[in-house]
């Protein structure tokens, strides 16, 4: 056995740790092969989670599980249970089973991906784990401290997760009550805004023509993601690889649609940072009349279900790109909307649920950030 010091150790502890051979950790690698149902006494597991149920049981007590073939290959994820396990995970059952967590943590250290092979689908084996050179400390009391402080930073990443569903679920709830006027906001003075009106997009939008020769040098593309999730931008765009010969400018807060994927919800109100950005043909721009709606209110309009549906209604055709959007049919789409007063209050208060949201997802990257720097120092 080698001697070796790691560079981030708790001060109780001064022994060198040991590089051994991960086979003499293991009592035996094997392959699951439970079968997936709907309802069972058991749940059966794979490297990702929970999967579905069984009611036969393969293995009882703690165990590491890992992804053996696919596109997962490598992931990792611990049990404690009487469970069942998917034919394209591997079953680690350690020597010591009350040192699983501590194993499972020096596990996400090493760069499974360099064992996995093949030429199809990817694939990685019991024998490539068992052969696997890795250091721990000598001492068994170091190495509980080390699992039962990565435990508590996963607990924190947990909690925060926990929290983040929760604030997207209430949003989500608060979201169908409003747009059904279930909840209604009231004026500065205490009063009721007017009744909502039906309107057409052509009453509340603009159709936005900015168009320009295709530049000769290399410029700032705009794309719109499918499903609702906003721009996306391919700076340094060479104007050689398009066949056009002009585009279209973007401004921020342009209501900005891709008609080819429109039925897949390919449509999103443009930032700040889009600004010049520019477009083809196939994604025209509007603006809102200032009088009858504000982009921060259509903002969270268009990421409702039924928005989508609706494009999707006026996208004729078959799959992917035969179905375009229809623009003079989208300009008929028809929309119940609030004054300009009531539209504000609702964006402002949505635009606090998404803030809140936000930070939670900043402080969970944050801390997954923190525990791959800490495994990355403690198992060097």
């Amino acid at each position: 056995m080698n001697l070796i010091t790691s560079n981030l150790r708790f001060k109780d502890f001064s022994d060198s740790w040991l590089k051994v051979k991960f086979q003499s950790l293991c009592m035996k690698i094997s392959s699951g092969r439970s079968k997936i149902k709907e309802v069972g006494q058991f749940p059966v597991y794979g490297s990702t989670g929970k999967l579905g149920y069984t009611n036969e049981f393969t293995h009882d007590g703690k165990f590491i599980l890992v992804a053996r073939v696919g596109a997962n290959a490598g992931q990792l994820n611990c049990v404690n249970c009487k469970f069942g396990v998917t034919d394209n995970t591997l079953v680690i059952e350690l020597n010591n089973e009350d040192e699983f967590h501590f194993y499972f943590y020096l596990l996400q250290s090493v760069n499974l991906n360099r064992f996995i092979f093949g030429s199809g689908q990817p694939l990685i084996t019991g024998g490539m784990l068992k052969s696997l050179n890795i250091i721990q400390p000598s001492v068994i009391a170091e190495r509980k401290k080390i699992a039962d402080f990565l435990s508590s930073v996963d607990k924190k990443i947990s909690l925060l997760k926990e929290k983040h569903a929760l604030l997207q679920q209430y949003k989500k709830g608060v979201m169908q009550k409003l747009f059904k006027q279930e909840i209604r906001f009231k004026n500065d003075n205490g009063n009721a805004f007017p009744d909502w009106l039906e309107k057409s997009m052509g009453q509340v939008l603009t159709p936005e023509i900015r168009e320009i020769p295709k530049p000769n040098e290399k410029y700032l593309a705009l794309g719109i993601r499918s499903h609702m999730k906003g721009t996306f931008q391919k700076p340094d765009s060479d104007p050689n690889n398009i066949a056009m010969e002009k585009l279209y400018v973007v401004r921020p807060n342009d209501l900005v649609l891709n008609i080819t994927f429109a039925w897949e919800g390919a449509i999103a109100i443009a930032c700040q940072e889009d600004d010049g950005g520019l477009v083809s043909h196939r994604f025209p721009t509007y603006l809102f009349k200032k009088d009858q709606a504000t982009h921060r209110y259509f903002k969270h309009i268009i990421q409702l279900k039924r928005f989508k549906y609706l494009l999707d209604l006026i996208s004729p055709g078959g799959a992917g790109r035969n179905r375009v959007l229809s623009k003079s049919e989208f300009l008929k789409l028809k929309w119940e909307l609030p004054s300009i007063e009531e539209q504000e209050k609702i964006a402002d208060f949505l635009d606090a649920l998404d803030t809140k949201i936000d930070a939670v997802s900043k402080k969970i990257e944050l801390t997954q950030t923190f525990k791959k720097g800490l495994l990355q120092q403690m198992f060097v």
